[in-house]
């Protein structure tokens, strides 16, 4: 490989980790249920199961700006920020509130060794398609 192909490969390994950073990473996101609520008309509850790998993560991400979110850590522990609040850890049990326009800046799982799961219960516009907008 001559010298000037070394070099583009180099800077090529050296760009990945940073574009790979912005894709979700040993993560899982599944819709769960999806229920329009009778009583709240134009409204739906829907329950999103998020599955973490060891190490796992989602990039920085908005949702929709109708969106009330409940998450609750279901199994291991889960590294959250939102908005420009402290990064927390959450545990087996804990949980979270996001209200409309907030930004989840750091959604990862806590532990590089050990799977970690959390449902998200939104309370969103029903006909609202997309629950998650990754930033670019």
């Amino acid at each position: 490989m001559s010298t000037w192909a070394n070099g583009l490969f180099v800077l090529a390994m050296l760009a990945l980790p940073a574009a790979a950073a912005e894709k979700p990473y040993k993560s899982k996101v599944t819709l769960v249920f999806d229920h329009a609520l009778p009583n709240v008309p134009g409204k739906s509850v829907r329950g999103v199961l998020v599955e973490y790998g060891p190490g796992g993560h989602n990039p920085s991400h908005t949702h929709p700006k109708s969106a009330f979110i409940s998450a609750t850590v279901i199994e291991g522990s889960i590294k959250s920020q939102i908005n420009d609040g402290p990064v927390k850890v959450y545990e087996t049990g804990e949980n979270w509130t996001e209200v409309p326009g907030d930004h989840h800046r750091v959604s990862a799982n806590a532990s590089e060794t050990e799977p970690a799961k959390l449902l998200a219960i939104f309370v969103v516009d029903t006909d609202e398609t997309e629950l998650t907008t990754f930033d670019d």
